[in-house]
């Protein structure tokens, strides 16, 4: 074998090794985008249930305002709260890729949460109010609602550690880095009482 065919089987080698590590950076490349892609739907599923959510609030203080007229505090904090979560809930929409936006909603709705917890709780001291028609069709939405809400936290939870792994993983570290794929948040529970979800029972 003379020294051109050996010049040109290393030139092939090289060629064909060069091909096998492009085709593998694609691949990986695509990998990390479907796994992007896929947690970003998990958490439109979540953002369905959040609007559906911040909807029935203002009814439900509509409802218990008659009912409750010494409670405006309690009433303005939940209408508070519940605007605050909204804004949170819009800018982590626009990029659930954006931890610090979905860090910034799950504080939110743990403070949502809360507010809504101490409604409920004074509630209790108004029985007309809990044989309200109205107040109890709420009730079972938001408790449906809730449901739902803390399904699909759990499958954007699932979808982003799955992509999480797979960007900080070797070889595919080295791809996520090379294409900046960002590290995406939990929607994580912050204390006790989200985790129980809101107790909307009278």
């Amino acid at each position: 074998m003379g020294p051109t065919l050996i010049l040109l089987a290393i030139l092939g080698v090289i060629l064909l090794i060069g091909i096998v590590i492009i085709f593998w950076g694609i691949s990986i490349y695509n990998g990390l985008v479907t796994l992007r892609n896929r947690f970003k739907n998990a958490f439109a599923q979540i953002d369905v249930q959040l609007k559906r959510r911040y909807d029935l609030i203002p009814n439900l203080v509509e409802t218990a305002k008659g009912y409750m007229q010494h409670e405006r505090q309690t009433l303005e904090a939940v209408i508070a709260a519940r605007n605050g979560a909204v804004s949170a809930q819009k800018q982590a929409a626009a990029d659930p890729g954006d931890a610090r936006a979905i860090t910034t909603l799950s504080g939110a709705e743990t403070a949502l949460t809360g507010t809504l917890g101490r409604l409920f709780a004074v509630m209790e001291a108004y029985p007309d109010l809990k044989a309200n028609q109205n107040m109890l069709a709420l009730q079972e939405e938001l408790t449906s609602t809730e449901n739902k809400i803390a399904f699909a936290r759990q499958a954007y939870n699932d979808g982003v550690t799955t992509y999480n792994t797979a960007r900080e993983t070797f070889p595919s570290n080295i791809i996520a880095g090379f294409f900046a794929f960002k590290e995406a948040a939990l929607f994580e529970v912050t204390n006790q009482a989200e985790k129980e979800a809101v107790k909307v029972s009278f």
